[in-house]
């Protein structure tokens, strides 16, 4: 996946090393000067970003940050600038890409019609031949996601008839089916209710542990960022601008900055809690105001 992925469009940039990742060995997925362009728009600027095996890295930022543009990226999904590598690999068939990397969007596309057990050993195709159908092994895999994932008994169900959560638990099944050693996550928690949050994050988390698996999710909710993964990557402006330990990154002053909210930052022993506050009201304004309403109340004009 060396230079722009797009046919017909060669990269503009002469390649250079990724960098390695935190822990010092080289990245399963490397990031280098990544430049993308959409519609004209330049999203992504010169991005570098090395994740590690079994590494969690949460990516933020305001709305329109790039954060999505960059997971497709990764995925080869849209044409840019730059390098991105898969376990050291700049070049993968879509095949080989599939194996390696499950991705889980924020809008995914369906089928109609399509029953969730159909759907979710959709994530097995990448592992068998053109023309074979499923295994015993498949149907098991499938059904141990499901049940992981509470959704037991729902095989049978189409995915159209799903609530918002229990389909988005859906897509994320699939995904996990896929078994690839790399997951990209794209606001996985939209539409879930706490608990069931919750219950994602736990299983991609002991996932992690148990397989090794290496993520990249973005996340909408800071707090929720601050608790599952290694590491926050502040998205903004088509750049990576920190990066760090969550309470390191997130501060009143970076989320003040960069997203334009009023928080509070509680120091909590899991990671750090955002809390939104009220914006200071401009007490010159208010008093002005107030000398005001008492001046005409005595009907003496200000």
């Amino acid at each position: 996946m060396s230079g722009v992925t797009a046919p017909g469009v060669t990269s503009k940039r002469p390649e250079q090393p990724v960098e390695a990742g935190c822990d010092g060995l080289a990245p399963v997925v490397g990031v280098n000067s990544l430049d993308v362009r959409l519609d004209g728009t330049h999203v992504l600027r010169g991005v570098r970003l090395a994740v590690s095996e079994g590494e969690w890295i949460n990516i933020i930022g305001p709305n329109g940050a790039g954060k999505t543009t960059l997971l497709r990226a990764v995925l080869g999904l849209v044409a840019y600038d730059g390098e991105v590598s898969i376990e050291g690999l700049t070049k993968l068939r879509r095949a080989e890409r599939a194996r390696k990397v499950a991705y889980v969007p924020q809008t995914p596309v369906i089928p109609p019609g399509m029953l969730v057990a159909d759907y979710v050993l959709l994530g097995r195709t990448p592992h068998r031949s053109i023309f074979a159908g499923e295994t015993p092994a498949d149907r098991r895999i499938a059904a141990e996601v499901l049940d992981r994932l509470d959704l037991r008994g729902f095989g049978e169900r189409t995915v159209q008839s799903l609530s918002g959560g229990e389909r988005q638990r859906t897509v994320l099944a699939r995904a996990l089916a896929q078994q690839a050693d790399v997951l990209l996550l794209d606001e996985p928690t939209t539409a879930l209710d706490l608990g069931h949050q919750q219950d994602v994050l736990e299983l991609v988390d002991a996932l992690r542990r148990e397989r090794g698996l290496t993520v990249l999710a973005t996340l909408h909710d800071l707090t929720l960022a601050a608790r599952y993964g290694d590491q926050v990557a502040i998205l903004a402006g088509g750049v990576i601008v920190q990066r760090g330990p969550p309470a390191q990154v997130l501060t009143v002053a970076n989320i003040a900055e960069h997203f334009d909210a009023h928080v509070r930052v509680i120091d909590d022993p899991e990671g750090p809690v955002i809390v939104p506050t009220t914006a200071a009201p401009d007490t010159t304004t208010a008093a002005d105001g107030a000398a005001s309403q008492a001046q005409h109340a005595e009907g003496v004009q200000p």
